[in-house]
């Protein structure tokens, strides 16, 4: 049996013991649904909680005169985690192409923002472009992996998506301020109102258990910027990386941070359009009619492994 099959058995016998439980009563529906959210955003954020878990415990546990640099070790651990994902079918290739557009993506960006002292990596290793150790990208990859896994787990789709060109001038000029704000003006509260018009009648849809939810892009775009300005915290607290002000003591990460955080998942989500074509409502409904209904459905893809019910309630 492979660790893919074992998983989504395990998560059908999860669901079968405790569906009983969730139908009692509205309450217990809505403590199961929440449930089902946290553990289907847990899986999404595979490869990242890998990456932040590897970054804190070899930053307490690491040994001084370790024969490899702790940077290198992030890196083959890095690639080592991938292979592995791969191999068991954890993740998908077009996944795996997400992840190397955003490594290609971050490390051009980092060599840039390192070259101008915007932040450092303090530790010496082998694997670096200049001041830019190779797992840095793998931080970025990160990102991707979640949305691109995130999308399939919730089965997401959208509705009143903006014209394709409105997204993509706003990733391009987003990416773009990144370098151009250290000689040009910063245009970034431009940037925030460029995607208020053409995202503010966006929602998307997502299907945590047997309802389908929606939230606006905004809101969501908003919560992910502030949970990647968590795990920055951790990152710099844990020595990965420090901005300039940290260099004689770690302390929180301004929040101002959160802002370009936001402008970088808008260009995240972008991207990952380029391997999940954006789903719009009316054309949902088409593809449901179309998709498999029934059986039981794996972590490993594009959902819990719960019966979702297709002709069930859609909550709102």
């Amino acid at each position: 049996m492979s660790l893919k099959d074992w998983i989504k058995g395990k998560v059908a016998d999860f669901d079968r013991a405790m569906r009983p439980w969730a139908s009692r009563s509205a309450l217990n529906a809505g403590l199961y649904e929440f449930l089902l959210f946290g553990l289907k955003q847990a899986w999404a954020c595979l490869f990242g909680a890998a990456m932040l878990a590897l970054i804190l415990g070899t930053h307490l546990l690491w040994p001084t005169h370790a024969p490899v640099a702790r940077y290198d070790f992030l890196v083959i651990a890095a690639v080592t985690i991938q292979v592995l994902m791969l191999a068991t079918k954890l993740e998908r290739w077009e996944e795996a192409v997400v992840i190397a557009i955003f490594h290609v993506v971050g490390t051009v960006m980092e060599i840039f923002k390192t070259a101008h002292g915007s932040w450092i990596y303090p530790e010496a290793n082998l694997l670096r472009i200049g001041g830019v150790p190779l797992f840095s990208g793998f931080m970025y990859a990160c990102i991707g992996s979640y949305i691109a896994r995130v999308w399939r787990l919730m089965e997401i789709r959208f509705d009143q998506y903006p014209p394709a060109w409105t997204p993509w001038t706003l990733a391009v000029l987003s990416y773009a301020n990144f370098f151009t704000h250290h000689w040009w003006p910063d245009v970034r509260l431009g940037l925030f109102a460029f995607s208020g018009l053409i995202f503010w009648k966006t929602s998307f849809l997502f299907t945590p258990d047997q309802k389908v939810r929606r939230m606006p892009i905004l809101l969501g775009a908003v919560l992910v910027s502030f949970f990647i300005w968590l795990a920055e915290n951790l990152g710099t607290f844990a020595g990965a990386w420090a901005y300039p002000s940290q260099r004689h003591g770690w302390h929180p990460v301004p929040v101002d941070k959160l802002g370009a955080w936001y402008l970088l998942i808008m260009l995240s989500f972008v991207l990952v359009t380029l391997v999940n074509r954006p789903v719009i409502e009316g054309d949902a409904e088409a593809a449901l009619a179309l998709a498999p209904q029934g059986g039981e459905r794996g972590l490993g893809e594009g959902s819990l492994g719960v019966t979702a019910s297709r002709g069930g309630d859609r909550g709102g």
